[in-house]
């Protein structure tokens, strides 16, 4: 499948033979033939293992599998900013999620991560080659073997790299692909720019020595714990019978015959030879080659089994320290590979790694934490529950705090003030005039009642007088009766309104509109001075 990627840049003008002519090959004789601890150890007979015998050391292999499963458990996210500055996911549409989700036909993201790390941690560098389609965009990625990929440079300064072929990813031996088409992950650069360096480097003596140890003592209690010795004798004997007792002790003494009694006679004495476990003090040397290769690694004792676990009890802050010390280059070169490699930076897209799988805090701790930042507004109540893989609620996306807090704009405005905190007092304020009596609402109601009643009557009498006299006489008394009702209180006006019925008093004479009219003027006066 890679083959379609190569395809393409070949297409676009690049010549594979053109581009390598004067290209030097930049390798590493780390795991090369000669594997020496120190400059002229191999003339002493003291050299390292090869690779696969340091991987079979415990914390080696503890370590390489510690860190490489450790950050393959965590998803991998495309992230990009907002128009706030702040990350979001970007929609799963996107044709960049496609190599992030599934990287290739053969693995899936855990075992493409592990694979990755595995790599890096075992020789130094990761290689990558991209598989595009017909848009330029990466659809799948292919993890290469360390081995066989060589960096090469031209004299013009540009990098290819000369890969050995992989049947799984479909990859032909001798193909030279850009630098463009290789994703590169290296480890710490010693000795050349493109050549990363294993921390096997600086943990392989340790691992060779812990090697040695377990193999010793192997052979220690397979021979029953006795060590070998050697048989004197007071004098000198001859060769023959040197070499006949030699076959004898041997072949009645040795292997499944170990623990026979031996009798040895004509003053022969047996001395043992081999420093006991206790004086070579197996166990705490096996510790210090444990902790040597740890060191390299950055890994603490206690996440590969080995040393005292930490008091603390605050879980987060152990992760988090696993994480600054040991976990955090590795993450952000792979999300900084994968978001330069993907050629995704010009349409704003980063990718990130969640860490949320890993930082993981006790229960009781990760409530109060929500809590809080519930209660401080950092997070709406929703937010808080989709952390703990609860649904949300009708009324929990919006964030709540007390009335009593105020904003930083209105402190600043408080402040700006030239007595923000009111040391001064403030100028005693004029006594107020003491406010009338208020008349007691029953003895208004009852006078606006009387007043009505009595504008009734008179209106009554005064538009049937004018009726008997004159139809227009009656017209103007209505008119200025309704103009002198505007002016009363509401009660009155309905009082009227209503025609409230009244008791006509027999005493009062009967006169003329004119007077009619001046009366109730008088009377309407008379009521609205006594209110």
């Amino acid at each position: 499948m890679a083959e379609r990627s190569l395809s393409l840049i070949l297409a676009s003008g690049l010549s594979t033979k053109a581009a390598t002519t004067g290209s030097v090959p930049v390798r590493s004789s780390l795991w090369g033939m000669i594997r020496e601890p120190a400059a002229g150890d191999w003339q002493k007979g003291v050299t390292v293992d090869p690779i696969g015998s340091i991987t079979s050391f415990g914390a080696v292999f503890a370590c390489i599998a510690r860190i490489a499963t450790d950050i393959a458990k965590l998803e991998l996210e495309l992230m990009q900013e907002d128009a706030d500055g702040i990350d979001e996911e970007v929609p799963y549409s996107s044709p960049f999620w496609r190599v992030l989700r599934r990287p290739n036909h053969y693995q899936n993201r855990i075992q493409f991560l592990t694979y990755w790390l595995t790599s890096k941690l075992l020789y130094g560098n990761t290689y990558a080659v991209k598989q595009r389609d017909m848009r330029g965009i990466v659809t799948a990625l292919y993890l290469l073997d360390p081995r066989r990929v060589v960096p090469m440079v031209t004299p013009q300064g540009d990098v290819y790299y000369s890969l050995g072929g992989d049947d799984l990813s479909r990859i032909p031996t001798g193909q030279v692909v850009p630098a463009s088409e290789i994703i590169h992950d290296r480890g710490v650069t010693l000795w050349h720019p493109l050549v990363g360096i294993s921390p096997l480097h600086a943990a392989a003596m340790s691992a060779t020595q812990g090697n040695r140890i377990q193999t010793n003592s192997a052979t220690f209690f397979q021979n029953m714990s006795r060590p070998s010795g050697m048989l004197t004798a007071p004098e000198t004997i001859p060769d023959e019978t040197v070499l006949r007792l030699k076959k004898e002790f041997e072949a009645n003494f040795a292997g499944a015959n170990i623990g026979r009694l031996l009798v040895a006679g004509d003053g022969l004495k047996y001395e043992p030879m081999t420093i006991p476990a206790q004086t070579a003090q197996m166990l705490e040397q096996l510790d210090w080659t444990v902790a040597d290769v740890a060191r390299v690694f950055f890994m603490p004792l206690y996440k590969i089994n080995s040393g005292p676990m930490p008091t603390a009890g605050n879980v987060e802050a152990l992760e988090s320290q696993y994480y600054t010390g040991c976990l955090q280059s590795y993450i952000e070169s792979i999300e900084l590979c994968l978001t330069e490699g993907l050629d995704m930076e010009s349409l704003g897209y980063h990718v990130e790694m969640d860490l949320d799988g890993l930082l993981r805090m006790d229960s009781a701790t990760q409530i109060t934490m929500l809590a809080e930042a519930v209660k401080g507004a950092l997070l709406s109540p929703n937010e808080a529950r989709k952390r703990l893989n609860e649904k949300p609620k009708a009324g929990g996306d919006a964030c709540y705090l007390q009335q009593q807090n105020f904003s930083l704009e209105a402190l600043a405005k408080r402040d700006s003030g030239a007595d923000p905190f009111g040391a001064s007092k403030p100028p005693a304020a004029p006594a107020a005039e003491p406010a009338p009596a208020a008349a007691p609402v029953k003895a208004i109601e009852d006078a606006d009642l009387r007043t009505a009643q009595q504008i009734e009557h008179a209106t009554a009498k005064a538009v049937q007088a004018a009726l008997d006299r004159d139809e227009a006489a009656a017209e103007s008394i209505k008119s200025m009766l309704s103009d002198i009702t505007a002016s009363l209180p509401d009660l009155v006006q309905r009082a009227v309104q209503e025609a409230m019925p009244v008791e006509v008093k027999a005493e009062e004479p009967e006169t003329d509109v004119e007077d009619l009219a001046a009366a109730l003027i008088a009377k309407f006066t008379e009521a609205a001075l006594e209110r």
